[in-house]
């Protein structure tokens, strides 16, 4: 009886992977839609990209930067505490980070005047990538905000995954946004 539990733990665990990179992979598809079509955008209207460009804001956006990378840090420490008090003090701090990102980038929409109303495609295409992106770390940090209530291995490994995923789509958005 006990190999038939393991062998059901073992399918268990295999298909929370599964989970995890059809998820994180899904999230990387449709992110690397939206920037393919910001970068042939970029090419087709240099102008209309070079003026938005010129309304946007440096500054917020590399402090967000940090921001959702000491995030991460503090989700990598989360994933790796074998005590609960600790693995809640990560996790805290990991959600408190992404919800300060979350308040940055709000806060940069209005310095910007970014609107989805805006005629020009840039602008469009800006607020679809930036606003995906804000609306994935918010609800990244309250599902990490809920594992500070309910911490499970599994789950707590399979939303730090998915944590640096996020991660991952912002450290390639940010120079193709902001810097090329």
């Amino acid at each position: 009886m006990p190999i038939v539990t393991e062998a059901s733990e073992v399918e268990e665990g295999t298909s929370d992977e599964l989970l995890v990179w059809i998820l994180a992979w899904s999230e990387l598809a449709a992110f690397g839609a939206l920037l393919i079509a910001f970068v042939v955008v970029s090419w087709l209207h240099p102008g209309d990209v070079a003026a938005g460009r010129a309304r946007l804001h440096l500054i917020l956006p590399t402090v967000n930067t940090a921001v959702l990378l000491v995030s991460g840090w503090f989700a990598a420490i989360a994933a790796t505490q074998v005590t609960a008090f600790r693995q809640r003090l990560a996790l805290c701090a990991a959600a408190a980070g992404g919800l300060l990102f979350v308040a940055l980038k709000l806060y940069e929409y209005g310095a910007e005047g970014a609107s989805l109303l805006s005629d020009d495609a840039f602008s469009t295409l800006y607020i679809l990538m930036t606003g995906f992106h804000l609306a994935h770390v918010l609800f990244g940090s309250l599902v990490l905000a809920l594992l500070v209530r309910f911490p499970d291995p599994q789950n707590i490994h399979l939303m730090t995954t998915l944590w640096h995923v996020i991660d991952i789509v912002w450290l390639v958005m940010f120079p193709i946004v902001y810097l090329i």
